[in-house]
């Protein structure tokens, strides 16, 4: 059928066609059947949705099609309903835990990205990795098909490192004094990062604080060769887009399967031409890795998954047994952050997980010698040197190089928690930290969060602070509140931790 556009000024969080009841009744069209708008050369595809204030010879478009297509009002295109993608079967049949070969993995990554598969589907296949997983030659086609249905980028510097961390750990503001630190020792370093996904502020939130995060390739190449990094968000460039919107049902169902973890990780190295990679896996109690076993296995993958791809990965496992730093959540964390560069000291967590990683990829790099990495990224921290170059990524991305900590505006309704009991912190909880500045509206509302004032083993006497809520409204800060109690995020004992009588 051939229809009038009428662009809808609304957003539906999905590729909709509004459609007449009447005329899509005469159609044999249903709701949330696949059509395709074809107008000349374009073509897009929408989910149909019937409506009645839509006339009959027209079509509405919603402004989410509009990002894909630039339609005009009252352009003519015709409306073709399409059956149901091959790739259905083959998500069907990792349903039923079967292997997928290399050209079903690269049918279906294709139908995610060119929009032929509704979110009903994505969401089947994402449940069915987390069910049924993937083996390393599923991974690596899958890696491999995000990669190439995206952009791809070449730097004219070599060599080009990365690092990232699979994340899991409150406050993890560490890369965000990996990548001065590295870069200013003369290494190239173009890190691309996730917004949050189940966490209360990814590093792209974070960095957004301070400068912008979303640029074009053709602007990070001119960064990065101009000063050898960049801070950005992944998400703003077409690199393994497939990734992005398969996240959306991760987020949804608050699962993030193995392989497909794998796959979104190594796709946008792979993308963004990543030689040397270095992997973050932080392991404890109440990250997405909770034992020493299942890091060293999931290193052993990304290992493999590297030599398939050509790169040289090597992985760190760090401490994730509670939050690094005192602050989550965007603001708080780009206060902490930037007043490390700025002196060169922190917390020992942050300043530890930091040198640690960054001399690493120092001597990966080749610009340290072997075992020294750590002495050298920690000299280049102190010295400013790290500080300096932070100031340019911030005003290459187009902020204030000349920001101060106290100049960031942190949530200004605030609660402070305290210990109900004298004696020892021996747990926090990493989940219900993340939970409760989610509650106070992290990492949507920059300035939500909370500070920490005590670390596990630390002494604690009755009625001494343990952690102040920071929230932009009253509402959220009663809704972290509530959690908080419910939760009980700081566990504190005496040294006797149970007694036993006489039976």
């Amino acid at each position: 059928m051939k229809a009038k556009v009428k662009l809808l000024d609304l957003h539906s969080g999905r590729y909709s066609v509004f459609i007449n009841e009447e005329e899509a009744k005469k159609a044999g069209l249903h709701p949330d059947d696949l059509v395709k708008l074809e107008a000349g050369k374009k073509s897009v595809y929408g989910s149909v949705v019937l409506s009645s204030l839509i006339n009959v010879g027209e079509m509405g478009v919603s402004r989410d099609i509009l990002k894909l297509h630039n339609f005009s009002e009252g352009e003519v295109v015709s409306v073709i309903p399409t059956g149901t993608p091959e790739s259905v079967r083959y998500i069907k049949k990792k349903m039923h835990g079967e292997k997928l070969r290399k050209v079903e993995i690269e049918a279906i990554i294709k139908d995610i990205v060119d929009r032929k598969l509704r979110d009903i589907e994505i969401s089947s296949f994402v449940t069915s990795l987390e069910i049924n997983g993937l083996d390393m030659d599923e991974i690596a086609a899958l890696t491999i098909a995000m990669a190439e249905t995206g952009d791809m980028l070449d730097i004219d510097r070599k060599p080009i490192m990365d690092v990232h961390s699979i994340g899991g750990v409150p406050g993890n503001k560490t890369n965000i004094l990996v990548v001065p630190i590295v870069a200013a020792s003369g290494l190239t370093i173009p890190k691309t990062s996730s917004r949050a996904i189940t966490s209360a502020a990814g590093t792209a939130d974070v960095v957004e604080v301070f400068a912008d995060v979303s640029f074009s390739l053709d602007e990070i190449k001119r960064i990065v060769e101009k000063i050898g990094a960049c801070l950005v968000w992944g998400g703003a460039l077409n690199l393994a887009p497939a990734d992005d919107i398969t996240i959306k049902s991760e987020r949804a169902l608050s699962i993030d399967p193995t392989g497909l973890m794998l796959a979104s990780i190594m796709s946008k190295k792979y993308a963004m031409g990543s030689q040397y990679v270095l992997i973050d896996i932080p392991a404890g109690r109440g990250v997405k890795v909770e034992s020493l076993e299942e890091a060293r296995s999931l290193s052993r993958d990304f290992i493999e998954l590297g030599k398939r791809l050509g790169q040289y990965v090597e992985v760190a496992v760090t401490y994730g047994g509670q939050p690094i730093g005192h602050t989550v959540g965007p603001a708080l964390e780009a206060r902490e952050a930037l007043k490390a560069l700025m002196t060169g000291q922190g917390p020992g967590s942050l300043i530890e997980k930091a040198t640690g990683l960054a001399g690493i990829l120092l001597e990966m790099g080749g610009v340290a010698p072997q075992g020294m990495g750590k002495k050298m990224a920690k000299e280049i921290l102190e010295s400013g040197k790290a500080y300096e170059k932070m100031r340019e990524i911030i005003e290459e991305q187009g902020g204030d190089p000349n920001i101060k900590p106290e100049d960031i505006q942190v949530g200004d309704k605030t609660y402070t928690f305290a210990a109900p009991t004298s004696g020892y912190v021996t747990g926090i909880d990493n989940r219900a930290i993340t939970g409760i500045a989610r509650a106070a509206g992290a990492p949507e509302d920059k300035g939500a969060g909370l500070e920490l004032y005590v670390k596990v083993g630390e002494k604690i006497k009755e009625g001494e602070p343990l952690f102040t809520v920071h929230a932009e409204t009253e509402a959220k800060l009663d809704q972290a509140i509530v959690f908080a109690r419910r939760a009980e995020p700081i566990r504190i004992e005496g040294m006797v931790l149970q007694r036993i009588g006489n039976i």
